[in-house]
This record gives structure tokens, sequence and C-alpha cells, in this order.
């Protein structure tokens, strides 16, 4: 959860961190490419060093370093000391995310697995559902810092959660050893893998058609929309109630559907709504609720596919889940890098714009589903 909190809880506050550091729009849109750059970077790392040193130690030094690198944001006096305490962040936020999944993987069988992970995305939904809301009026009240001091707390009480309860899930004779060419070897045999690539692409796409409108939601929220600094519950809220009801559903029918079968209702579900979007913003000036009922259910499509594309991307690689996790998440960090630092700066200005380039993502990552499917048909 921090990974959101990370990125949602500040967006309205930009305004005033903006005035306060002297920056520009563009200076405070880099403080989410940086990050996100970082974020996807490490993604390459994280479960690579979980292989060889066991889950818990990443994660609780994860914690440890994002903890120092959120007081940095804190207390930072000017952009440039900001954007180095989010790269600190983006570096270290990942573990959770990127070890976590590979603990599912060790401890459940496929149907047990999809169901786990639907409830990990599920929970994962709550943060971004609340934190624009939290830092809305932690800003109002309290100033932008006290967004960054709420992130820290949260950080503490994680480290001391964690520290208690959380068990190591690979054991000693199961992990790789931590050597550059073995290392390297890994890199390769994963790394090479079309299908492992066309899978983690799908699913980065397919987020990022969701994504678009949060990176977005700063402009997008009070030029297009006129909603204030403590009112983007209108996006985020059915925005992520979508993604814990996908979530939801993927549990439910985890062992009664494929997980081929699950991808594709997601898909369909993705393709109609965005297909309303459009139809909508086409013919009408968008306003509350109509502008934002399509994209929940956007989120819905993409959170209901996007377990089973995890666990897809695991099993390709039984032995060394850690290091798929990462660079499977690698992939789809890149792809956020793109959206965050190209795609919403283009098209935040615009309803319709925005709308299109949500539908083209999602057309993106359905055709590379729609590869992966060949792909594995043919060597079938």
């Amino acid at each position: 959860m921090l990974g959101p909190f990370a990125v949602d809880t500040y967006i309205p506050a930009f305004p005033s961190i903006a005035a306060d550091l002297g920056a520009s729009t563009l200076q405070m849109q880099q403080t989410f490419s940086v990050y996100l750059f970082a974020f996807a970077f490490m993604f390459l790392f994280h479960g690579a060093l979980s292989d060889s040193f066991g889950r818990k130690p990443v994660i609780m030094g994860g914690l440890i370093i994002f903890l120092i690198a959120t007081i940095g944001c804190a207390i930072s006096t000017t952009i440039g000391q900001l954007l180095f305490w989010r790269v600190l962040q983006g570096l270290s936020v990942g573990a959770g995310m990127v070890v976590g999944r590979a603990m599912v993987r060790d401890l459940y069988a496929d149907i047990e697995a999809q169901r786990i992970m639907s409830m990990t995305t599920l929970w994962f939904g709550i943060a971004p559902a609340v934190a624009p809301i939290i830092g809305g009026y932690l800003y109002s009240g309290l100033g932008w810092h006290a967004i960054f001091w709420f992130m820290a707390a949260f950080t503490i009480c994680l480290i001391v959660i964690s520290a208690k309860v959380l068990h190591e899930t690979l054991p000693i004779e199961k992990r790789h050893a931590f050597k550059p060419g073995p290392l390297l070897e890994g890199y390769r045999q994963v790394g090479a893998s079309a299908p492992m690539i066309l899978l983690s692409l799908a699913a980065g796409f397919n987020f990022n058609g969701f994504f678009l409108y949060i990176l977005s939601s700063p402009v997008y929220l009070p030029q297009q929309l006129g909603l204030g600094p403590t009112e983007y519950a209108w996006l985020f809220a059915p925005g992520i109630g979508g993604i814990m009801t996908g979530a939801f559903i993927s549990g439910r029918v985890a062992g009664k559907w494929s997980l081929e079968k699950t991808v594709r209702a997601g898909y369909m579900i993705m393709f109609a709504a965005a297909a309303t979007n459009l139809i909508y913003l086409s013919l009408f000036k968008p306003s509350i609720p109509f502008a934002i009922i399509p994209i929940g259910f956007y989120a819905l499509g993409s959170a209901l596919a996007y377990p089973s594309i995890s666990l897809m991307v695991m099993n390709l690689f039984p032995a060394r889940r850690g290091m798929a996790a990462s660079l499977s998440g690698f992939v789809t960090g890149m792809v956020n890098v793109l959206v965050a630092g190209v795609v919403s700066p283009a098209l935040s200005h615009s309803a319709i714009w925005l709308a299109v380039g949500a539908a083209g993502l999602m057309f993106v990552g359905w055709s590379c589903w729609f590869g992966y499917r060949r792909l594995v048909t043919r060597r079938r």
C-alpha cells in the first residue's frame, strides 16, 4: 500500500508545494516521473535479492529506507531536494509489492494463490482510494508537510507490525547464491522470455488505462470537472471501488474459471468501459458523475485480469519467482514512467484526449495479451 500512498496522497497539495518550493508545473510532474523510474528500476533487484537473502529482510530493509526518504521529503526546502528524496522513495517502496507476490506463490498452489493474490489486490486498492482524501484534508488543515509526516508515521507502524508478524517463506535450502554469474544467467533466462515480457506489458498497459487519470488528476479534476483539493474522492473512490470489486470477483471465480477465461472477462469489461467513455465525451461536456463512472468500470476489468496475469508470469519460472516478479514489475513500471512522463502531460488538459489515451493504452495491452496467446498456442 505504500506505493499508492507515495503517489496519491500529495496530489491535492501540488499547487502549494510548487509555490513553497518555487517549482513549475513541469517540475512537479517530474516528482512523479523520477519516483516511478526509480520504482521501476529497483524492481529489477528486489526479487533477486529476496531469492538470495530471504523475503523478510528485503521487505524490512525497503521499509526502513522508505521511512528515511519520506522524512527527507517532509523537510525539503527546494524542488531539487524533493526530487532526490522522491528517487529514494521509489528505490525502496517496491520491495513489499514484488516480494509479497513471491511470498504468496511460495505458500499457495494455483487456485488458492489466485484467491490470495486477489485478496492482496483488494487490500492494495484501499490505499489509492483513501490516500488523496487523507492528503486533501491534511493539506487543508495542516499544510503539505503534514502529508509526508503522515506517510512516515504509517511506515513506522508497518515496520513494527512486519517485524513482529511477518514470517519468512523461503527456506534457506531453496535460496540462490548471490553471485554475479548465476544472477546474470537468471536475468538472461527470465528477461529473454517473450511470454513473460508480453504478459508484463499487458498488465502494465491495462493498469495505465486507469492510472492515466490518477496521474492527470491535478490538472483534469480542477480544470475539467471543477473539483477542489478535498473533492478528489469523486475520481478515486469509484476507481478504487472498481479495483476492489474486480479483485473480489477474481477471488470468487478462482478454481471455477481458468486464468485465461478470467483475463478475457477483464478485457471485455475494459473494452466496454473505454468505448462508453469515448462515446460520452464525444457527445457531452464532462460532468460529475457521468465522466467518472466508466473509469470505475474500467478499473474493475483491469483488476479482474491482473491477479491471473501475475500468476501466469510466476508460473513460467517456478524456481525463480522473485526474479520473475522483479523483471515483470520492471517492465510494467517502465510503462508507468512512459505514461507519467509523456502521455499524461500531453493529454491531461483535455477530457476527450484523456479518454482516447486510456482506450489506446488498453488496446496496446490487449494486443500484448493476444500476442502471448498466439505464442503459447504455437508452442503447444
